[in-house]
């Protein structure tokens, strides 16, 4: 990646100075040292984040919230970024019917907005599952909080630190 097409971010630096700051703590707490890297291109899709990053669309960790149907509990699939949740696969793993989280429901749970969700540095403990593509990569870049900042990761220092289920509940 360029340093034309990205900076690296300070953890405090606005704009998500609190959210970018909590991620590199929470990175820090699982003994994990990332550089989270500000895009100044778009990142609305995974094939923007993937052009800005200079790899494959599929380096791109997707975090998807769904919320567990009648209760407040939320649920986090980590996918890479030319797959979708297929939420029947997915219901089945939690082994409860799932629907979209809204927007209040991901930053209540997570503490992030919508296009910021990083795989760490939570509000609450969140179930996570993580889509075994990912593993076929010797990195990946996932969101640091932000919908502007990313940071790149090995998928098994992710994995190894994070626990998540591996198991596919993916679509293309």
């Amino acid at each position: 990646m360029s340093r034309t097409a990205a900076e690296v971010a300070p953890a405090g630096s606005a704009p998500g100075g609190a959210s970018l700051a909590r991620v590199i703590a929470g990175a820090e707490a699982l003994g994990l040292t990332i550089t989270p890297v500000r895009l100044d291109e778009g990142t609305r899709t995974a094939a923007d984040a993937a052009r800005a990053c200079g790899c494959e669309i599929d380096q791109i960790v997707k975090s998807i919230v769904f919320r567990v149907a009648d209760e407040e509990r939320h649920v986090l699939f980590l996918t890479a970024g030319g797959n979708r949740v297929d939420p029947e696969a997915a219901a089945a793993l939690v082994g409860a019917p799932l629907g979209k989280a809204d927007a209040a429901g991901v930053r209540a749970h997570t503490g992030f907005a919508i296009g910021g969700v990083s795989p760490i540095g939570h509000l609450r403990p969140i179930e996570t599952w993580l889509d075994p593509r990912l593993l076929d990569f010797a990195t990946v870049w996932a969101a640091a909080g932000t919908p502007r900042h990313v940071f790149s990761i090995d998928p098994r220092t992710l994995v190894a630190a994070l626990a998540p289920g591996v198991a596919e509940f993916t679509a293309r």
